[in-house]
Parts: structure tokens; C-alpha cells; sequence
């Protein structure tokens, strides 16, 4: 319990760490820094605040994560996933709800980490996640039609439908030389590094386009003329006025804002995992990513998580301690602190080519498309999912999300609950259980039940041993392959009781070991059945029938 509570940097200090790994960790650290850059700042933009807020969120995020996180090479911050949730905060609550709302994210966060919970999130269905981030993917590619094509609208509306009805109106706005350094920055991102593989593409593509605006005077918005002066400084700690009218308004967005960087934060670890070898510390990485979350709020940042693709970058780089995290981060504060001014200069167009990519890359078109060649049921989830990300909103589709794939699992679940049964009236009065010859009495009915006895199989199993045409003496429940049974299931057991009885038939059960006898006597089951009418083993319960008869 110790290990899984202490950071992973811990661990790799107590255990020592070469020079050469420290070596690789700094290099690939200064190199994910300036990765980081220009995905922290258009993430801000595109989620509707100011570019600065990104780079905070990426510092700070970036070192609480990397310092405190279960995770060797886990690179944190400002991630495309959050740009839906965290706009419509914006547009709703303000910055200050925004704050609000990611300082109540990360104490939910670290509740689920000490709670043990890390686990469990990874059993959310894949259609689900593919569904939503998908979902988000068309969302970020959306948000960017105006910059891309240098529209020049002023208030893009929120609303997916009525956006792209806008952008509609205002398409003969077209600005050719924002599509020229739009496009241009989408095939330098994507194509750069198979010629120079050291050097990221948008690093180039956003350098190259700053320039040729600033030389040669392009007609295009820039950072400066949509937000102003980038500050070159950390701001200090900063709590907005909270009232209960505000948590309980932002309550719902905070949870999505948790679930969503606790789902991303782990699967970004395992993917990590996958690539190095190693093993993360699920509960440790979300404490982690709860406390960065309230630190970034603290300073005006936004919502933090793991990033996949920064994470990526870390580990084909050669990092494979947190001391790389830590670096990125520090390279982003030196960066803020020096060339902030040089910032503003950068192109919007620029910008919302970079996140054209990242959106084509958060879309995973090929499982997408996989998934629907697929069952019915996740066919289900993953298109509803998919469409009330994308009409309503992220925190509606994650809700629905979970809750339909709840009510599949539990679908699936009760089918796989089997009841059979046996009686004298079997061929040669004897059945066949795993190679064991039963001998069951006349007017005995046995039954072998196989499966969790929950509220989605528990209505069932009732039904199927209530409604049988036999009028037997002695009902036999044999339930060894029953994992687990739930208040409804004992209802169920307590009703067929009922029910047999009202019939002068007797109910013996069997293959209950010592902890469902403690269950039993938790739920009163005694109240219903003997003590002695409830054995271990099924050859006891033929001698209860046998001395019964």
C-alpha cells in the first residue's frame, strides 16, 4: 500500500539514476518543452481565454504532475480534450467559474486516487472514448474554420449547428494568405520531422510564419490583434469569491472536467507503459493530476491532464524518468519569461493549423470505423455518444455514455445467468455435473445456477424456477458458480422461499461456503430458510432431502 502511494520520482531517487538516463532526461525534456509551446497556447485559445493561460497551465501542471505523479515519463498539461468543456464553462461561468470549476476537478480527482479508484476507470467502454473524443475532434476542427480561413468573425457561437451556419454566411470573407499559412503550417506539421526528426514540424511551421507576417506586413490576425500582449510573468495565487450557489452550479462541469482528465491522464500512462516497459501507479498518477489541476487553477491556468501525444514525443525522445517532465515544464517558464513578446507575433491562422492536426490525430478515424463493422451494442454507444458530443455537450454525452453502457453491461450480464433443471425424471434418474454422478430422489427438482445473482439477472432467475409445471417435495438450489449476489438477488431468493413454502415445498441450498454464510445472515436470510436447509456441498444437501423424505 506504501508503493502505490508514493510518487515514482521518489522511487527512481531511492533507487539511484545514471547520468546517461539524466543526460537523455534533460535533452528530451527541452525538446518536448518547445513540442509544448504551441499546443499549450492554441489549447488556450481555442477554449476561449487568453493564450498566457495555456503556457501557465503547462508549468505548473507540468511539474506538479511530473514531481508527484505515478508515472515514469508522464508529460502534463493543457490537453484537446478539455477545449469543449472548458469553453462552455467560459462562456457560461467566466474565467472565474472556470477556476472554480478546476479547483473542485481536482480535489474529485484526488478523492477517486485515494479512494483506490484508479483501476476502475480503465473498465469505461472503448466506444465510449473513441465516441467522445471523436466527438471532441470534429468540435476542435469546427472552432477553427474561422481562423483558418481568415473570416474574420468576431464571436463564433458556441453551438455546432449554428457555427457552421455562420461560417456559411461569411464564407465570400475568405482571406487566401490565412489559408496559405494555414495550409502550409498543416503540411510542415505533418511532413517536417520524416527530414529532420529532432526538430518539430509546428516549432517550424509557427517560426517560418511569424517571420514572413512580420517581414513582409501579411494581412492576417496575429495573437496581439485578437488578445494583446502576452505577459512574461507568473501571476500570484489568486482564489475567486465562492458561494454555495456557485459550487452547486458548477458541480456537473467539475465532475466532467474529472472524469474526462482522470480517463485521459490513464490512458496516456498506459500507452507510456506499453512503450518502455513499465508499470504506472494508477491511484498515485490521479492524486497527481487532482493536485495539478488545483495548482494550475491557483494560477489562473486551465484544466490539466496527461497528453498522449507530449507523452509520446518524451519517450521516442529518450526519456524515461519524471526529471523530463520537470524540464518541459522549466523550458516553458524560461521560454515565458524571454521571448513572451515575440509570442503575440505568432498568426491565428498558424495556430488553427496545428490544431487542425491535432484534431485529425484526436480522431481516430480507423477504430471509429472498426467499431462500427462491430457488435450492435457498442455500435450503440459509441454513435450516441459521438452525436451528443458534438450537438449538445461533452458532459451530457459522457452522462448518456456511462449510463447506456451501464445498462448494456448489465444486459449482458443477466444474459449470461443460467438456471438449469434436473430431477428424477432425467434419464436413468441420474444427471451429469462435471463428471459427478448425482443421484436425485423422486420428487426432487435440482437447480444449477451459474452467474452473478444482481438486480439485472435476479427478476429472471426468479421467474425461471418459479414457473416450473412440476410440483415437486424438495427444491434443490445449487449456486457453487455464484460469484456474487446483491440486495435484489436476495429479494429473489427470499421470494421463491416465499412461494414454496405457501406450497408445502422445502428449499435447501447448496455450495455456500463461510463468507455467503455471512452474507446470509447479513441480508436475514435465516428468517426464511433453516440454518440447517443451507450446506457447502451438494452430496449434504441429498442427505437433507433423503432424511426430509
Amino acid at each position: 500500500m506504501k508503493k502505490e502511494f508514493t510518487p515514482k520520482l521518489f522511487s527512481l531517487l531511492r533507487q539511484g539514476i545514471s547520468k546517461k538516463t539524466f543526460r537523455k532526461d534533460i535533452l528530451s525534456g527541452l525538446i518536448v518543452g518547445i513540442v509544448a509551446l504551441p499546443l499549450a497556447i492554441a489549447f488556450a485559445i481555442a477554449s476561449g481565454v487568453s493564450p498566457e493561460k495555456g503556457i501557465v497551465t503547462a508549468i505548473i501542471a507540468g511539474i506538479v504532475i511530473s514531481t508527484f505523479g505515478g508515472s515514469r515519463v508522464q508529460i502534463g498539461g493543457p490537453t484537446g480534450a478539455f477545449i469543449v468543456v472548458v469553453y462552455g464553462v467560459v462562456q457560461q461561468y467566466g474565467t472565474d467559474g472556470l477556476t472554480i470549476a478546476t479547483f473542485m476537478a481536482g480535489f474529485i480527482i484526488i478523492g477517486l486516487g485515494l479512494a483506490r479508484l484508479g483501476n476502475l476507470l480503465k473498465y469505461i467502454p472503448y466506444s465510449l472514448i473513441v465516441g467522445f473524443t471523436s466527438g471532441i475532434a470534429l468540435i476542435i476542427f469546427s472552432s477553427q474554420i474561422n481562423d483558418f480561413f481568415g473570416l474574420n468573425i468576431d464571436k463564433v457561437p458556441a453551438d455546432f449547428m449554428d457555427k457552421w451556419r455562420l461560417y456559411f454566411i461569411n464564407f465570400h470573407n475568405i482571406n487566401w494568405y490565412a489559408i496559405g499559412i494555414a495550409g502550409a503550417t498543416v503540411i510542415i506539421t505533418l511532413y517536417f520531422q520524416k527530414i529532420i526528426k529532432k526538430i518539430p514540424g509546428s516549432i517550424v511551421a509557427i517560426v517560418s510564419a511569424t517571420i514572413m507576417v512580420k517581414l513582409f506586413y501579411i494581412p492576417v490576425d496575429t495573437i496581439e490583434s485578437n488578445f494583446g500582449e502576452i505577459p512574461n510573468h507568473l501571476s500570484l495565487p489568486y482564489i475567486p469569491h465562492v458561494d454555495f450557489d456557485t459550487v452547486k452550479a458548477l458541480i456537473q462541469p467539475a465532475f466532467a472536467i474529472a472524469i474526462l482528465g482522470s480517463i485521459e491522464s490513464l490512458l496516456s500512462a498506459v500507452v507510456s507503459d506499453s512503450m518502455i516497459g513499465g508499470k504506472h501507479r494508477s491511484n498515485m498518477e490521479l492524486i497527481a493530476q487532482g493536485a495539478a489541476n488545483i495548482a494550475s487553477s491557483l494560477f489562473g491556468g486551465i484544466p490539466a491532464t496527461g497528453a498522449i501525444a507530449r507523452t509520446a514525443t518524451n519517450v521516442k525522445n529518450g526519456g524515461r524518468t519524471p526529471i523530463a517532465g520537470i524540464v518541459h515544464a522549466l523550458v516553458l517558464l524560461a521560454i515565458m519569461l524571454l521571448f513572451a513578446p515575440y509570442a503575440k507575433l505568432i498568426p491565428m491562422s498558424c495556430l488553427a493549423g496545428i490544431l487542425m492536426v491535432v484534431a485529425y490525430h484526436m480522431s481516430e478515424w480507423r477504430q471509429f470505423r472498426s467499431i462500427l463493422k462491430g457488435n450492435r451494442m457498442d455500435i450503440i454507444i459509441l454513435l450516441t455518444t459521438f452525436f451528443l458530443t458534438v450537438v449538445f455537450d461533452l458532459v451530457i454525452a459522457i452522462e448518456i455514455g456511462i449510463v447506456l453502457s451501464s445498462f448494456m453491461f448489465m444486459k449482458r450480464m443477466s444474459e449470461s445467468v443460467n438456471v438449469q433443471g434436473f430431477s428424477s425424471e432425467n434419464e436413468n434418474d441420474e444427471h451429469l455435473f462435471d463428471e459427478e454422478l448425482l443421484d436425485i430422489p423422486n420428487d426432487v427438482i435440482l437447480y444449477e445456477i451459474n452467474g452473478p445473482l444482481f438486480f439485472g439477472a435476479a427478476r429472471q432467475f426468479q421467474e425461471t424456477i418459479i414457473n416450473t409445471h412440476l410440483q415437486p417435495k424438495v427444491i434443490v438450489l445449487r449456486m457453487r458458480y455464484v460469484p456474487f449476489i446483491d440486495a435484489t438477488g436476495y429479494q429473489s431468493i427470499k421470494e421463491i422461499i416465499r412461494t414454496y413454502k405457501s406450497r408445502n415445498i422445502k428449499v435447501i441450498i447448496s455450495g455456500i461456503g463461510p463468507d455467503f454464510r455471512k452474507d446470509f445472515e447479513k441480508n436475514e436470510m435465516f428468517e426464511f430458510l433453516e440454518k440447517d436447509f443451507v450446506v457447502d456441498t451438494i452430496d449434504k444437501a441429498i442427505e437433507k432431502v433423503k432424511l426430509y423424505l
